[in-house]
């Protein structure tokens, strides 16, 4: 007669903090924050790169390898401006993600999941 062998039960597993997702929502936050940040830089990056003039007043022409990219700067010059929004508001949301995660955390550690 076969008799399956007894085996002891298996050792269970601790789930890990979700650290990765914290990680993630984080740069998120982050990035919808500084994206009209980003969006000045770049435009002062390729104005000065090719010597043009950007201001808020007006479109001025900007020649790169034959194409006229005035309105394009004016654009991400003048995208600045949503940071007077978005920079409170991802300050908010980066806010309430530390109180979520260290919430969370909390509860994690008091029910020894750890």
């Amino acid at each position: 007669m076969n008799t399956p062998s007894a085996q002891p039960p298996p050792i269970p597993r601790r789930k890990r903090f979700p650290w990765v997702l914290y990680g993630i929502a984080l740069a998120l936050i982050a990035l919808f924050a500084l994206a009209p940040v980003f969006s000045v830089v770049l435009c002062g990056v390729i104005a000065n790169a090719y010597g043009c003039k950007v201001d808020e007043g007006s479109v001025h022409p900007c020649i790169i390898n034959g194409q006229d990219y005035g309105h394009l700067l004016y654009t991400l010059g003048v995208a600045g401006w949503f940071m007077l929004v978005t920079l409170p508001v991802g300050g908010l949301a980066g806010a309430a993600w530390l109180v979520a995660l260290l919430l969370h955390r909390a509860k994690w550690r008091k029910t020894g999941l750890y």
